[in-house]
C-alpha cells in the first residue's frame, strides 16, 4: 500500500500509537503466574478501548487451514511466533520470555507490531537474545529507505545478526501492511543488497526479525499456526510497522 494523503498518515498514525499502548499495557501484566490466556484477554480489551478491532482475531491468512482464534499471538521460549493463548494456556514461570504480538484496525487501515519480553529475572543468555533481536529490527529499519529494496534490509539484519551465530529464521519474514494485515512486498530478514521490491516513498511495511539461540530450523504444529524451533532453543521477535519516506523511515509502532 502506497500512502498518499495526509488523512492516511493520520489514521496510520493514530492507529500505531493505539498499538503501542496495547503492547506497553500487555507487556505490563507480565510476570510469574500469569498465564497466556489472561494477556489475550488484556491485549483484546485495551484494542476495543479504543474503538478498534483486532486484527488478527478470526483472520485466516493465505494458505491457513482456519481462522486464527486469538487477538494476541504469544512465543513462549522456544516458540517462535503464532502460539495460541486462547487453545494452549500457559502458566508464566520465572525466566521465560514471552513473545506477543498483535494487530489492529483503526478508521479501515491496519497496523502490526510485537515484542519480547522476559518474565521475572531471565538468564545471560536469554537477555542478550532479546537486546540482539531489537537491535536487528532498527539495522533492518535504518536500511528502510527510498531507493533501497528489500534485500537490502534483510542483508542489514542478516550483517549484524552473523557475528552472535543466532539461527536467523527464513520461512517466515516482514510484509507489507496497511489495508490488509499482509500485502506485498515480502520482506526477509536475510538477503543481498539491492535485490527485491524497490521502497518507494509511501509504501507502508512490517519489518519482523525472528532469532533463535540455536538452529534456524523450525517446525510448524498440526493447530496450523504454532511455529516452534527445531532444537527447542529459544527465540526472539520485535516487529515495527514504518512508514517509507524520503528520509528516514517513520516508525508507527515505536514505543
Amino acid at each position: 500500500m502506497i500512502i498518499k494523503t495526509e488523512e492516511e498518515k493520520k489514521f496510520l498514525r493514530e492507529a500505531g500509537k493505539h498499538l503501542r499502548e496495547v503492547l506497553e499495557v500487555t507487556a505490563e501484566k507480565v510476570r510469574p503466574g500469569v498465564s497466556t490466556l489472561e494477556l489475550n484477554e488484556v491485549a483484546q480489551k485495551t484494542i476495543e478501548s479504543f474503538g478498534d478491532t483486532p486484527a488478527f482475531l478470526h483472520y485466516t491468512p493465505h494458505g491457513a487451514p482456519r481462522p486464527y482464534p486469538a487477538t494476541l499471538c504469544i512465543a513462549h521460549n522456544e516458540t517462535v511466533v503464532h502460539g495460541i493463548p486462547t487453545e494452549d494456556p500457559i502458566e508464566l514461570i520465572e525466566g521465560d520470555i514471552i513473545g506477543l504480538d498483535t494487530g489492529l484496525w483503526h478508521e479501515g487501515f491496519v497496523v502490526d507490531s510485537g515484542i519480547t519480553v522476559p518474565v521475572g529475572k531471565i538468564s545471560a543468555e536469554a537477555e542478550q537474545l532479546l537486546k540482539v533481536t531489537e537491535k536487528a529490527l532498527h539495522e533492518g529499519i535504518k536500511a528502510a529507505r527510498a531507493g533501497n529494496r528489500v534485500g537490502d534490509i534483510g542483508h542489514a539484519i542478516e550483517t549484524f545478526v552473523k557475528p552472535y551465530g543466532y539461527g536467523i529464521v527464513k520461512e517466515l519474514c516482514g510484509h507489507g501492511v496497511g489495508k490488509a494485515v499482509h500485502e506485498e512486498p515480502q520482506v526477509p530478514n536475510y538477503g543481498k543488497s539491492g535485490r527485491g521490491a524497490k521502497l518507494v516513498p509511501g509504501m507502508v511495511i512490517a519489518i519482523e526479525p525472528m532469532l533463535n539461540i540455536g538452529s534456524e530450523e523450525v517446525v510448524f504444529e498440526d493447530d496450523g499456526y504454532t511455529v516452534r524451533t527445531k532444537d527447542g532453543s529459544l527465540s526472539a521477535h520485535f516487529e515495527h510497522t514504518l512508514v517509507i519516506t524520503e528520509g528516514e523511515p517513520e516508525i508507527l509502532t515505536d514505543r
